[in-house]
């Protein structure tokens, strides 16, 4: 007789998920031995159930489609957290299974007992606990429908001893559909918005995430109106490429002249996008167009808010347009962009082929050069962020992954594991921080065990970048963010797998080149600058105040050496007068 744990495995199979990432142990020992005698699923097994989650996140981000983790009772599930906080916040349709204690002794105080349903509401769209057969399969179907449907997460918890019982209710067939759908704004909205884009004399559009599939219609949107063309991080590589009004990035990360267009722009239009740092938006003049109207108004006040998918409501509103004529606006920012990218960004990277400590942006501007036109990219979060933002070129086939919106640390190896399952036939390199990947290091171990061709770059400072930057701007010297250089070179090594070691910059082209050749998994550990910090595209007074008072506070506590360094290494980030 089929168990609930066999009647769980059918379902998951025949909603096309392939495989469960996770840690065998005993209230998940059921389900671990449905999928050993079930044909089509296999079970992932990562070193901590953190990463189970961020590579079930890049399964479903990059594919579209349902992906699965698990975790056994008490800590094993605890350990899901923090990933699927990231894998909902992305919006990755991810199902979790949390197995539990023996039902008759929940609420007893035994042993690793925990409370799943109450720990995963935050993070989820639909937590329930499966204590009947009777539920079958009908409660997961739900679940699977939800996380596909509402894009985002939903989590199971299942006792092991109901996992063993004898199904009751059969399969039958069922389907689960993932495909978002397509939303046209009223006609009454179309006509607001109509009335905006006409009466502005310079209008900017702005775009996010929800840009993707819009690509063509943003451009003619822009060519219509006359409209330079920024973008978040999550928007860049839905459109950037072939954009011939690109003006760049804002927020903390961003570069060009895309801050400035979006302020002395007399319409900024908001597209697919739930920027979060309001201080960067100038809270007047907006317009936003996004398909969840939880979004709309969130960031910033709003003179028209339209529901819609961004690439049918550009299409619904195309018609009702007057063509400008007045490019001034789009020619200025275009060439603001251009200079201000000449004297800035290219700084980055303009003779440092012979700096040592190695430039990081150097080492991310050659791997933009050698990675291939379909890589996947994932991205720590930290200063990884800002190079990648920066220097890695999307062309519409690239991929980028990375807890854009939750922010953790140590995502950029487990997300990449999640990619390379995905699709072994493509290139995926994780673009990670020492800080980062040292919290999760085991993961080298499942790249060995399951001969993934992940190809990790190693931004080896011996700092963490991101906050020392954070510090200098609130006016506090540093402290707490440096620590003992490590070669992880020579612990990959001792891993058996493939890893270099590059200390100058001369070796950083054929040290990249010769990784990404290799057909297994490879480490390429970069000596990077750890002074290396990134200045934002807009400096309030406040952070410029900040940042000479932690000048000031560092020289007085004996840390002149330092700050001369890190003055060195930053003027090419200064933009001229």
């Amino acid at each position: 007789m089929a168990t609930v744990a066999d009647q769980f495995i059918e379902v998951l199979v025949e909603a096309g998920v392939r495989r469960i990432y996770g840690i065998v142990g005993d209230s998940l020992n059921p389900i671990v031995d449905a999928v050993r005698r079930t044909e089509g699923i296999d079970w992932v097994h990562v070193r901590h159930e953190e990463s189970g989650a961020f590579a079930a996140a890049a399964e479903a981000q990059l594919t579209g489609g349902l992906a699965v983790c698990a975790g056994s009772c008490g800590p094993g599930n605890l350990h899901l957290i923090n990933g699927l906080f990231d894998a909902h916040r992305s919006g990755a349709p991810v199902l979790a299974l949390a197995s539990q204690i023996p039902s008759a002794q929940i609420g007893t105080g035994f042993f690793q007992e925990t409370h799943p349903e109450r720990m995963f509401n935050e993070c989820s769209h639909l937590c329930e606990v499966l204590s009947q057969p009777e539920q079958m399969p009908r409660l997961l179907r739900s679940a699977l429908q939800t996380a596909a449907g509402r894009r985002g997460v939903s989590v199971l918890v299942l006792p092991g001893d109901v996992a063993q019982r004898t199904a009751v209710n059969p399969v039958r067939q069922g389907m689960v559909h993932c495909q978002p759908p397509t939303v046209v704004p009223p006609e009454s909205q179309l006509r607001e918005l109509a009335r905006a884009l006409n009466s502005a004399e310079r209008v900017m559009l702005f775009c996010g995430a929800g840009t993707r599939h819009a690509h063509d219609e943003v451009m003619r949107l822009a060519e219509t109106v006359k409209s330079p063309v920024g973008h978040a991080l999550r928007g860049k590589e839905w459109i950037q490429y072939d954009n011939p009004y690109d003006v760049g990035m804002s927020g903390l990360l961003g570069y060009g002249a895309c801050h400035e267009a979006m302020h002395r722009a007399d319409l900024v239009v908001l597209l697919g996008t739930d920027f979060p740092y309001d201080d960067f938006l100038p809270q007047a003049n907006t317009v936003q167009v996004d398909i969840e109207p939880a979004h709309l108004a969130r960031r910033t006040v709003l003179d028209v808010a339209v529901q819609g998918d961004v690439a049918e409501t550009i299409r619904a509103v195309l018609p009702h347009l007057e063509t400008k004529t007045d490019r001034s606006f789009l020619d200025q920012m275009l060439r603001e962009h251009a200079e201000t990218l000449e004297r800035v960004v290219d700084a980055y990277t303009k003779d440092v082929d012979k700096q040592v400590p190695i430039h990081p942006e150097y080492v991310t501007d050659v791997l933009d050069d050698l990675a291939d036109e379909n890589a996947v990219f994932t991205v720590d979060t930290g200063m990884c962020n800002v190079w990648s933002a920066r220097y890695i070129t999307p062309n519409g086939e690239r991929r980028m992954l990375g807890s854009f919106i939750h922010g953790s640390m140590a995502n950029a190896l487990p997300h990449a594991i999640g990619a390379q399952l995905a699709d072994g036939n493509r290139q995926v390199v994780a673009m990670a921080g020492d800080g980062g990947l040292s919290m999760l290091l085991g993961e080298l171990l499942t790249l060995r065990t399951q001969q993934l061709p992940v190809k990790v770059v190693l931004f080896n400072n011996a700092s963490l970048g991101m906050v020392k930057l954070e510090m200098l701007v609130d006016g506090m010297p540093d402290f707490g963010t440096d620590h003992d250089p490590v070669d992880f070179a020579a612990l990959v090594s001792a891993l058996g797998m493939y890893s270099v070691r590059v200390q100058r910059p001369e070796e950083v082209r054929v040290a990249l080149r010769d990784a990404l050749s290799h057909p297994g998994p490879a480490v390429i550990d970069v000596v990077t600058d750890p002074n290396a910090l990134s200045i934002p595209p807009h400096i309030t007074g406040s952070q410029v105040k900040g940042f000479a008072l932690a000048v000031s506070r560092t020289v007085l506590t004996g840390g002149v050496g330092k700050m001369v360094r890190l003055a060195r290494s930053n003027l090419r980030n200064i933009p001229k007068p």
